[in-house]
């Protein structure tokens, strides 16, 4: 009787840790569907400025993508395969090289 007692709740805490796992992937989708970007660099104001865990600050140094993209404080950027774009207010790139354009709502028009 005991065992199958042990066996019981070895099998609920698994399930538990099985639900909480899905849960957390569920969450990541939910906020990449909703347009957040956790980490990326953008120029905003005419200054570049990183995000970085949902928080942003001033760029502090040039920054390498994971594929090579090197993102530089004045706003340009040196892609892998060599060529060079100034990024315009609202462009972002993130980490992993891809550039985009990040509409400007009212939480981001505010000066940090």
């Amino acid at each position: 009787m005991k065992k199958l007692l042990i066996i019981a709740i070895a099998f609920t805490l698994g399930g538990t840790a099985f639900a909480q796992e899905k849960m957390d992937k569920i969450d990541h989708k939910m906020s990449h569907k909703m347009g957040m970007k956790k980490d990326c660099v953008m120029m905003k104001d005419g200054k570049m400025m990183m995000m970085k865990n949902g928080k942003m600050m001033a760029m502090d140094k040039d920054m390498t993508m994971h594929d090579g993209t090197v993102c530089m404080m004045d706003g340009t950027c040196k892609m892998k395969d060599g060529t060079t774009m100034m990024m315009k207010e609202g462009e972002t790139c993130d980490m992993d090289g891809k550039m985009s354009h990040m509409k400007m709502g009212k939480g981001m028009k505010h000066k940090m």
